[in-house]
C-alpha cells in the first residue's frame, strides 16, 4: 500500500514509518522538520519537507492510498501560552490535509489523537465513551480533529481511526525520543543518569496514590506501532473508530524513577516541587475495545524493560 506519514520525522512517526516499511508498504514522509529530524526518517522512505498547510501538491504527487497523521504541536504548557499556534497547526493544518486527501480520492486515515481529550477523568481506567472535556488547548485541538474525522466519514466516506494514547516511551528500530524541549519523565530521568542534568523534579508527592506521586499509563512505542498497522485496514468507508491505547497498568512517578535507577545504576537525585495545576492523580487507559476488535495486545508491559530500551539506545548514540 502507498502510505503517506505526516510527521514521520518525529519520535512516534519515525517508528511507525519503520514498521510500515518492514511490512512491505511504500512510504512517503511529509514533515516540515520543525520538531522532527531528517536523519530519523528510516532508509527506504521518501522525505518531503513541507507543512500540513502545503499538503495538497504533496498528495497530488504521491497519490497515497492511506495516510497516518502524527504531525502536530504537542506541548501542553505552550498550547496555553500560544494557543494560536496550536489551532493553526493542529486544526487548520489537519483540515488542509483532509481536503488534500479528498482532492486525490484518498479516504483512509489513522490519526494520532491523545488521552488529553478526556481532561479530568471520572472513571479509571478510562474507557472510550468517557466524557471528553479537555483542560488545555492541546487536548481541545486534538478533540476538534477527532470531530472533524467523524464528519468527514459521514459526509465523504472516509475510513478513519483515532488512536488516543497516554505516555509513549521506549525505543524500536533504533529510534527513540529526541526532543529539543524535553518534557517527558523517562528521558528527563535518563538525562540525569548521563550527567546532562544534576537532578529532576517530582511535581507533588501528596496525591491520593500509594506513594503520593501521580500514576500514568506508559505504552512502549513498538506496541504503539503495532496498533497503527492493525488500525490501518480496520474501518470501512463512512466509519470513524476511536480506540484508547495503553498498557492498562499505570506506574507512579516514583516507580519510574526507581526503574531508571535500577536500569542505569545511577542514584537519580530528585527534588520535590509543588503540584502542577491540572495534573490528575491517575491517568490509566482501558484498551479493552482495541483488544477485542483488532486483537491488539501490548508486548512490552515491564517498566524496567521499557526504560532499558530507551537507555540502550541513548548509549548507542554516544
Amino acid at each position: 500500500m502507498r502510505v503517506l506519514v505526516a510527521g514521520g520525522a518525529g519520535y512516534i512517526g519515525s517508528v511507525v514509518t519503520a514498521a510500515l516499511l518492514d511490512g512491505g508498504h511504500e512510504v512517503t514522509v511529509l514533515d516540515d522538520l520543525s520538531t522532527g529530524h531528517a536523519d530519523a526518517v528510516p532508509s527506504g522512505a521518501r522525505l518531503i519537507d513541507a507543512s500540513l498547510h502545503d499538503s495538497a501538491p504533496v498528495l497530488a504527487d504521491v497519490r497515497p492510498e492511506a495516510v497516518l497523521h502524527f504531525a502536530a504541536r504537542s506541548l501542553v504548557g505552550a498550547s496555553q501560552e500560544r494557543p494560536q499556534d496550536y489551532w493553526d497547526t493542529n486544526v487548520a493544518g489537519s483540515f488542509a490535509l483532509l481536503e488534500a486527501m479528498r482532492g486525490v480520492g484518498c479516504r483512509r486515515i489513522v490519526f494520532s489523537s491523545t488521552a488529553a481529550t478526556y481532561g479530568e477523568p471520572e472513571l479509571v481506567p478510562i474507557p472510550e465513551d468517557a466524557p471528553t472535556r479537555p483542560t488545555n488547548t492541546y487536548g481541545a485541538t486534538k478533540l476538534s480533529v477527532d470531530m472533524m474525522l467523524t464528519s468527514y466519514a459521514v459526509a465523504h466516506g472516509f475510513a478513519a481511526v483515532s488512536l488516543r494514547y497516554f505516555n509513549v516511551a521506549g525505543a524500536a528500530y533504533g529510534l527513540g525520543e529526541r526532543h529539543t524541549t524535553e518534557t517527558h519523565l523517562i528521558p528527563i530521568a535518563l538525562q540525569v543518569a548521563t550527567g546532562e542534568r544534576d537532578s529532576m523534579t517530582i511535581y507533588g508527592d501528596d496525591y491520593p496514590t500509594p506513594d503520593g506521586t501521580c500514576i500514568r499509563d506508559y505504552i512502549h512505542v513498538g506496541d504503539l506501532a503495532d496498533a497503527h498497522l492493525l488500525a490501518l485496514p480496520a474501518p470501512g468507508p463512512g466509519e470513524h473508530r476511536i480506540y484508547n491505547l495503553g498498557n492498562g497498568l499505570g506506574f507512579s512517578v516514583q516507580e519510574v524513577v526507581g526503574a531508571v535507577r535500577e536500569v542505569t545504576g545511577h542514584p537519580i537525585p530528585v527534588v520535590v516541587g509543588p503540584r502542577r495545576p491540572g495534573d490528575p492523580a491517575q491517568l490509566v487507559a482501558s484498551s479493552d475495545r482495541i483488544r477485542a476488535d483488532l486483537g491488539w495486545t501490548p508486548r512490552h508491559t515491564d517498566l524496567a524493560g521499557i526504560v532499558r530500551d530507551a537507555w540502550e539506545l541513548r548509549g548507542a548514540r554516544t
